[in-house]
């Protein structure tokens, strides 16, 4: 069945812009990290960052990120600082990337300084990426005077990096891999025949993200449990291209994934808890065994990791309804009722957790700060 997407957003120009509006060479935005509970994992199209499968998250109300641009007539570069440290290598080339995008969009060449604070523990399986990108997207485009509309506004998040779409909503929200079928090909050149640029827009134009409704009286909890915060040793990046390109068990799992959302989306208006959990923990389990099938293999779990697995499973035979979660790296999220929450951090800090354990509710979206937004 075929996806009617929204029309893209205007974009205005810069003689257009509502006088007092954002676009005065200077914003600050806000935004927080988000957890998939039905994953993004591989890409089909590394330059649009298009995703081979759909996903679905929860933004989470602790940790963001919070990111100031600043144009300045006359920089030869963009410069950037990350928690006041300067941003070098992969990562100052994955700002100034995007910014141009934004120049692009805007018409204005202008460079800009980016400062960014990040409590998100960096490199981690934390989503420090999704509220990074997220803040820098809201303010990034504010600078520079756009005012692209949200579902826009979600597209150009996922050019950073993908799951920075679904940050700019709060609650739950599903970020559309833009079409029917999930095959694993990689396909952005960024060269082509006037035919290939047409069909690479229509696909950019097909994955965004947007918020999912959910039944009013479910109170949702997500217990971080931080088993390691230091930086992965293979980055998200290189562990989706290997699974992608070598797993056996890849395919199989982002069709079933396809099954979890809609099964996803079903819980989720229903109110059953439940089943969202036990969902995004096979869904999370799922994508754990397509990296340890890689070639070589890409294993992120940890004895600690597998210790609060272990414990999840024992809160459960006590009759607690949690179930756990992973991204890429060690690190575990617990979905359980937020009257559970205090009884699932005490049995991680008891048995399983040497690190911190944080608990977290639904958070908001990415958003301005000064009143601009």
């Amino acid at each position: 069945m075929r996806r009617e997407h929204p029309s893209p957003a205007p974009v205005l120009s810069p003689a257009s812009r509502p006088a007092g509006r954002a676009g005065a060479d200077d914003a600050t935005a806000v935004a927080h990290p988000n957890i998939a509970l039905v994953k993004y994992w591989g890409k089909r199209d590394e330059r649009l960052v298009l995703p081979v499968t759909s996903s679905l998250s929860m933004t989470l109300d602790i940790l963001p990120t919070t990111t100031r641009v600043r144009l300045v007539a006359g920089a030869g570069r963009d410069e950037a600082t990350l928690n006041g440290v300067s941003a070098t290598g992969e990562t100052h080339r994955r700002i100034t990337a995007f910014l141009q995008l934004v120049r692009e969009r805007a018409g204005d060449g202008r460079r800009a300084v980016v400062d960014s604070t990040n409590t998100v523990p960096t490199g981690a399986g934390l989503a420090s990426s999704a509220s990074g990108f997220a803040a820098l997207a809201v303010a990034a485009a504010a600078a520079y005077g756009l005012d692209p509309g949200t579902t826009a506004l979600s597209r150009l998040a996922r050019r950073g990096s993908g799951s920075a779409s679904r940050s700019l909503f709060g609650g739950f929200a599903v970020w559309h891999a833009g079409h029917d079928t999930a095959t694993g090909t990689v396909t952005g050149t960024g060269t082509g025949t006037a035919e290939e640029a047409e069909a690479e827009e229509a696909a950019d134009l097909g994955s965004y993200a947007e918020p999912v409704p959910a039944a009013a009286g479910m109170d949702p909890a997500l217990v971080v449990a931080v088993v390691d915060a230091g930086p992965k040793t293979v980055s998200s990046r290189e562990a989706m291209r290997r699974t992608v390109s070598t797993s056996p068990l890849y395919l199989p799992w982002a069709d079933s994934s396809t099954r979890d959302l809609a099964d996803m989306r079903t819980a989720l208006r229903a109110g059953d808890l439940d089943a969202v959990g036990e969902i995004a923990e096979r869904n999370a389990l799922g994508m754990h065994a397509t990296m340890l099938a890689a070639r070589p293999a890409v294993r992120y779990l940890s004895p600690a990791t597998v210790t609060v697995l272990d414990t999840v499973l024992g809160l459960r035979r006590e009759g607690i309804g949690a179930y756990a979660t992973m991204d890429a790296g060690p690190n575990v999220k617990i979905l359980c009722r937020r009257t559970d929450a205090p009884r699932v951090a005490q049995a991680l800090r008891a048995g399983a957790v040497r690190g911190s354990v944080l608990v977290a509710g639904p958070g908001p979206g990415a958003r301005l700060l000064g009143g601009e937004r």
